[in-house]
């Protein structure tokens, strides 16, 4: 029986049953030399016998394999694997070099945390005092920069200082209130239209790891350009360029850990991402404090650190094997794999391991030409194109408006709490540890879909109880010490940001689940820019929450709960297979849902 003729894909139990023969070859292989030996010693004992059991014969059943006909060479079978086969028999789950890979790449989150949340000290709206009795009435230690337009200019003054933050620099107060929330808006959209652009970069020439890289350095040279800003507007601009460039960081990094690991530790390394994102938000008020009086010299501090990383450790991190596969470059995939696979004391690769095509095709082409030219056909699969991936990507990026709108507007709007901005950050980021340590241990049990909606409902119901505090504060914020407000709003709010942080995290892991290799960074980029535009409205909302803290709570709770309600549509991927390309993706879940009598509801159909 010529085994190579036969269609592996006419069903799912004989696909099965032919995975099963070829991955197990090498097992059988002893086998069958054995009872080639005993063939010819019978034939040669047995002249009949030669006519029954012809020596030809027995030759094509030995050289006959399951996938694509594979041949022999010498005693050994040309062995194709996926890379999450490889990972998972030869290279180890998450050995030792995987987990130093992932420390390393997830070190730059702590640098995108720090980006991005800066503004919470440089933007703040700093207390004033009276410097004569002319304003006698008002209390002197006020933050509560509207009573200001009141006064008689010269007769109060900002406590830290003119350079303490870029309010009291350019004096936006009063009529000029909302130009403060212009650099952190721009800031956001800079990022979403970076994610975009980054998100191409590495899913097509440039790579996961090089697009890291250039981050890092575009978000260095941009953040020491910020602090020469000599006015609101060139300040502006330089925080829309840091937002562009920053944005590479998270999107990539992500990918880049999730890749290199089994199936099973993708969503907890994932995670690890975002315990790094929490120490550089915990980190940024230890930078702060010092340069409390001088906003721009956090940026000159803040600005060394990722060309310090881009330049010492970020070479030392290999580049993912799934993306040098689905690029044409099976040969540097293969390195990686038995990189990882030799610091985690295995053994090498075996001689004959080749890697399966991404396309599914038996009969493709090879992915290369000739050394390192790329076959770019199969790759020109559209996300938008392909109706089940668009519906899915369109849900996930509503969701993702919704998280980006809580997760930073919680975050910038810590100011509006009344309470000591240092701690009150603090707070804020000592509760992302218990976020991310809660996500990593039930993401490795518990269904991606049932965690995103009930951690955005915890997030809703406590930014609406914020909402009770903040109205039982009164309106006398103006009369209260800077650092006087409620110390249950603080933990309430605590606990909200918590799980607006937990959503946050999931859902990146979530998306990087939900698509194939070969548009997975385009998906993931296109829930940042998602993530993005929602935060971009975040701090017009804050602005309005120097007016009234209730107001920004209540809307906040509003699309957090919107957010949970259409995480329900999404399907659950939890132990799911990472996929190559939509069209294998399409075919392998219709197969799955159909063996689970789920049809094809969750294709969005």
């Amino acid at each position: 029986m010529n085994i190579s003729q036969n269609k592996v894909t006419n069903s799912p139990q004989q696909f099965k049953y032919a995975r099963h023969m070829f991955v197990s070859w090498p097992r059988y292989q002893p086998f069958f030399q054995y009872l080639r030996t005993a063939c010819q010693f019978s034939s040669s004992a047995h002249p009949n016998f030669h006519s029954f059991h012809s020596k030809g014969t027995m030759m094509e059943e030995e050289q006959t394999l399951v996938k694509g006909g594979t041949n022999l060479e010498g005693s050994e079978a040309k062995l194709e694997l996926t890379v999450d086969e490889v990972v998972e028999e030869y290279v180890g789950s998450l050995g030792f070099s995987q987990l130093v890979h992932v420390l390393l790449v997830s070190l730059a989150w702590i640098f995108d945390a720090q980006s991005t949340l800066v503004t919470i000290f440089t933007d703040a709206q700093p207390p004033w005092r009276c410097k004569s009795g002319l304003c006698r009435g008002y209390n002197n230690s006020s933050s509560n920069t509207g009573s200001v337009c009141e006064l008689v200019s010269g007769t109060w003054e900002w406590v830290g200082g003119h350079t303490s933050s870029t309010i009291a620099e350019w004096n936006l107060v009063c009529d000029r209130r909302f130009l403060a929330a212009l650099p952190a808006s721009v800031y956001f959209l800079g990022s979403l239209i970076g994610s975009g652009v980054y998100g191409h970069l590495s899913d097509t020439w440039l790579g996961r790891k090089r697009t890291v890289q250039l981050s890092c350095i575009l978000t260095s040279i941009t953040a020491f350009a910020t602090s020469l800003s000599p006015d609101i507007w060139t300040y502006a601009f330089f925080r829309f360029t840091n937002g562009f460039a920053r944005s590479g960081i998270g999107i990539c990094c992500l990918v880049l850990t999730t890749e290199s690991v089994g199936r099973k530790w993708r969503g907890q390394v994932g995670q690890y991402g975002f315990f790094f994102f929490t120490v550089g938000f915990l980190t940024l008020p230890l930078v702060a404090y010092p340069t409390r009086t001088h906003w721009r010299s956090l940026y000159k501090v803040l600005s060394l650190l990722p060309l310090a990383y881009a330049v010492l450790l970020l070479p030392l991190v290999s580049e993912s094997p799934r993306w040098l596969l689905i690029k044409g470059r099976t040969k540097e995939a293969l390195q990686v794999l038995d990189r990882f696979a030799r610091l985690n004391g295995k053994q090498k690769l075996p001689s004959n391991l080749s890697l399966t095509d991404p396309t599914g095709s038996s009969n493709a082409a090879p992915c290369t030409t000739s050394e390192g030219a790329e076959i770019t056909p199969n790759n020109r699969e559209k996300l938008w194109t392909t109706k089940w991936a668009a519906i899915r990507m369109i849900t996930v990026m509503l969701a993702g408006f919704g998280v980006g709108f809580v997760y930073y507007g919680v975050q910038l709007n810590v100011e509006n709490l009344n309470f000591n901005l240092y701690v009150s950050v603090a707070i804020n980021a000592v509760m992302e540890i218990p976020a991310v340590v809660i996500g990593t241990f039930l993401l490795g049990f518990t269904n991606r879909r049932l965690l995103l909606s009930v951690s955005s409902y915890i997030a809703a119901v406590s930014s609406i109880l914020c909402t009770f505090f903040s109205h039982k504060g009164g309106t006398s914020k103006v009369q209260n010490n800077h650092g006087g407000g409620s110390w249950g709003q603080l933990i309430i709010e605590g606990i909200g940001f918590m799980g607006a942080s937990t959503t946050f995290d999931i859902l990146y892991i979530y998306c990087v689940e939900l698509f194939p290799t070969n548009v997975r960074n385009f998906a993931v980029s296109m829930l940042r820019q998602a993530i993005m535009l929602g935060a971009s409205v975040a701090p017009l909302l804050v602005v309005l929450g120097r007016l009234s803290p209730s107001l920004s709570f209540l809307v906040f709770g509003g699309f957090a709960i919107s957010s949970g309600v259409l995480s329900m549509w999404l399907p659950e991927t939890r132990n799911a297979p990472l996929y190559e390309t939509l069209k294998q993706q399409e075919e392998e879940e219709k197969h799955s849902w159909i063996s689970h009598n789920d049809g094809a509801l969750e294709l969005g159909k």
